[in-house]
C-alpha cells in the first residue's frame, strides 16, 4: 500500500516528502500543540530525520508507514499531517494541524478523508487513541465515525470503527 495524493473540498493531502520537514516545522512549532503528548516543537532537522524513517518504512513486511501533509487548496501553504499505520485489514490514525489553523475544520475534513480514502483501499477496522481531556480530537474522530471505547491504552481512549 502507498500513500497516495487525495483531495477533499478545501485540502490537498500530499504524500510525505522530507523536503517538507522545513515548513512543517514552523506549522508545528508552537508548544501548545503538545501539551496532551508531551513532546516539544520539532525542528526543522529533527522533521527531516524522522521523515526519513517514515518513509523507509517499518521493518514488518505485512505493515505499511503511510504519511500525508495537510495543504490548503486555497493558499497552497502546509498546515498539519495524518498519518496510518496499516496492517492486515486495519489502520491506526493520527491528525495534528498547527494552531495557526485550527478551528477551522481542517483536521475534521482531513480526518473523514483519510477514513474514506483507507475503506476504498480495503482497510476494515480503523482506531485511534486520543486522550480523555482533547475534546478537539474527539470531535474529529466523531466525525470521522469513530466511537470511544472505554478501553484505556497508555492514558488515551481507544477510538474504533
Amino acid at each position: 500500500m502507498i500513500a497516495s495524493r487525495f483531495d477533499t473540498e478545501r485540502l490537498a493531502l500530499l504524500p510525505l516528502r522530507v523536503e517538507y520537514a522545513e515548513e512543517m516545522a514552523k506549522v508545528l512549532a508552537t508548544p501548545e500543540l503538545y501539551t496532551f503528548t508531551g513532546d516539544a516543537p520539532p525542528t526543522a532537522e529533527e522533521l527531516a530525520g524522522r521523515y526519513e524513517r517514515q518513509l523507509a518504512g517499518p521493518a514488518r513486511q505485512d505493515e505499511y508507514w503511510l504519511n500525508w501533509v495537510i495543504s490548503s487548496l486555497q493558499d497552497a501553504a502546509l498546515v498539519g499531517y495524518v498519518q496510518a499505520t496499516v496492517s492486515g485489514s486495519e489502520a491506526e490514525i493520527a491528525w495534528v494541524v498547527g494552531t495557526t489553523w485550527q478551528g477551522r475544520g481542517y483536521a475534521k475534513e482531513a480526518a473523514i478523508g483519510l477514513v474514506n480514502w483507507l475503506r476504498a483501499q480495503g482497510v476494515e477496522r480503523i482506531i485511534a487513541h486520543v486522550h480523555p481531556d482533547h475534546t478537539a480530537s474527539a470531535a474529529v474522530a466523531t466525525a470521522a465515525g469513530l466511537s470511544r471505547t472505554d478501553h484505556l491504552d497508555d492514558g488515551e481512549h481507544l477510538w474504533q470503527l
